[in-house]
């Protein structure tokens, strides 16, 4: 039989599970790029734990068409989150990995960003499942 107790202490137990999990489970999932702005971006993301840190991870399947200023990064629910700027996506085409700095709280983001920073908008994003 369940007492208050009992539930409160499975409860907490259950909570803590969760938040020490819960970066790793979100680690774990990836996602497909979808073009915007006009561009063609395509090719599967994910990001992984290594390290001690994150790393955001293109697949080798990845592809842009071109455009000037692309950087990589992620946002949340449709917007880009320019704080979470990875660096200058080095290839238009192929694997590629950006680490995340430490600062950037990774559970707080759903989406990478393929983006332009010289016209400020998105080439292509990915939403994580």
């Amino acid at each position: 039989m369940i007492n208050r107790r009992n539930f409160l202490s499975v409860a907490v137990a259950s909570g803590a599970a969760l938040i020490i999990s819960g970066p790793q489970a979100f680690a774990a999932e990836g996602g497909h790029f979808e073009g915007r702005s006009k561009h063609i971006t395509t090719g599967k993301v994910k990001i992984v734990k290594k390290d001690g840190g994150y790393v955001v991870e293109l697949g080798n399947d990845f592809s842009l068409d071109g455009a000037p200023d692309p950087r990589v990064g992620l946002g949340k629910n449709g917007k880009y989150d320019p704080a979470t700027d990875l660096g200058e996506l080095r290839n238009l085409k192929g694997g590629q990995s950006y680490a995340v700095p430490a600062g950037v709280d990774i559970s707080g983001h759903n989406e990478v960003y393929i983006w332009c920073r010289k016209f400020n908008v998105p080439l292509g994003v990915a939403t994580l499942n």
